[in-house]
């Protein structure tokens, strides 16, 4: 069964570019222009993945609602803004509502279709035989590899898939520094050390939200992070 991507994108030359790679890459595609036919779409049918440029039509900032939209509806579906916009106020709003990527519109297609992969693929490990231990249990931690959730004192952490796998590289070694081309490497991600940083930001924040004591995660200055085994009980 063919993966069905969701292209939101208001210009129609490049929605079609991007559909037609797509196509012969051989993933359903479903193409919107506007923020409300999208999401009217995605309530009936979540896509396996979504592309989301931010301004769609008359919407300077439609697709950052959008995110934050489809976002409520499923805390793991992979979301990927593909922008001309490349500021860091951008970037990291986008990354705060729960994009999993950013991507600027002077990224190849062949780059494009590679982190589309690269998401799809971090997404079949649901699906995938464990060979190894299906629950990671860090005192108040619990995360469920089948499931691919997270929780904290028996409450749910809504993580990105993203955000997920991050937390799982820390936790899965508590006390050993994890540097950011580690991070990188277990959340299958290729993005710069900002964007790592704008990641570790929302975990904690999440993480706070239902802990105000929480300090697992501790930074580790010019080296990377790590996961503080004594804080986690």
């Amino acid at each position: 069964m063919s993966r069905r991507i969701a292209i939101v994108e208001d210009e129609p030359a490049i929605r079609e570019n991007y559909a037609d790679v797509l196509r012969k890459q051989g993933y359903e595609v479903a193409a919107f222009a506007k923020r409300d036919e999208a999401l009217a779409a995605f309530r009936t049918r979540l896509p396996d993945l979504a592309v989301i440029d931010i301004g769609l039509v008359d919407d300077v900032d439609g697709g950052f609602a959008l995110c934050r939209e489809l976002r409520a509806l499923s805390a793991t579906v992979p979301i990927i803004f593909l922008s001309a916009r490349d500021s860091d106020f951008d970037i990291v709003s986008g990354l705060r509502l729960g994009a999993d990527d950013y991507l600027t519109k002077d990224i190849s297609l062949p780059h494009l279709t590679a982190r589309i992969a690269a998401l799809f693929r971090r997404s079949d490990l649901l699906a995938a035989p464990q060979i190894s231990e299906d629950v990671l249990e860090r005192g108040e931690l619990t995360l469920d590899l089948k499931r691919l959730s997270a929780r904290w004192g028996g409450r749910r952490v809504e993580l990105t898939l993203t955000e997920f796998w991050m937390v799982h590289a820390l936790a899965k070694f508590p006390g050993h520094v994890k540097d950011r081309d580690g991070l990188m490497r277990d959340a299958r991600i290729v993005v710069d050390d900002s964007t790592i940083t704008s990641h570790i930001k929302r975990i904690r924040k999440k993480f706070l939200a239902l802990d105000a004591g929480f300090d697992c995660i501790a930074t580790v200055y010019g080296m990377g992070y790590r996961w503080n085994a004594e804080a986690s009980g």
